[in-house]
């Protein structure tokens, strides 16, 4: 649960930038869980690692198969994906203790990171994404 300090701090920031303190709320968080669990093989700001691990900033693959994205958290995948023309076959776990509001916050951080900018990615998009999960 953010501080007292910390909300007013989204306050703030949603004032200052016109966007709503639940987005900024999920961004925050969301950068917390990304640092925690993706960073790692995705590097800071979403660059990928070579040829080893895709990129998340500036990726067609997120863009075009935003509920394989939400099923590639929770669940991982193996074998070959294609990002940007480029194929990756490193296995990606997933992280299944991620509960839908951790999932929903993690992916508002990466869909508005980098030239991403979709906006809060609601706890409805996530449960409805998992459901079509293979």
């Amino acid at each position: 649960m953010p501080t007292k300090l910390a909300v007013g701090v989204l306050w703030l920031l949603a004032a200052c930038t016109g966007r709503d303190p639940k987005f900024q709320q999920y961004y925050v968080q969301g950068e917390k869980l990304y640092q925690q669990h993706c960073s790692n093989c995705h590097q800071k700001k979403g660059e990928g690692l070579g040829r080893l691990y895709p990129p998340l900033a500036q990726s067609d693959y997120m863009q075009q198969n935003f509920d394989q994205v939400i099923c590639l958290m929770r669940y991982g995948i193996q074998g070959p994906l294609t990002v940007n023309g480029i194929t990756y076959n490193q296995a990606m776990p997933g992280v299944p203790q991620l509960t839908e509001l951790e999932l929903a916050e993690l992916a508002t951080y990466i869909y508005n990171t980098g030239e991403h900018a979709r906006g809060r990615v609601t706890l409805e998009e996530v449960a409805r994404s998992l459901k079509a999960c293979p």
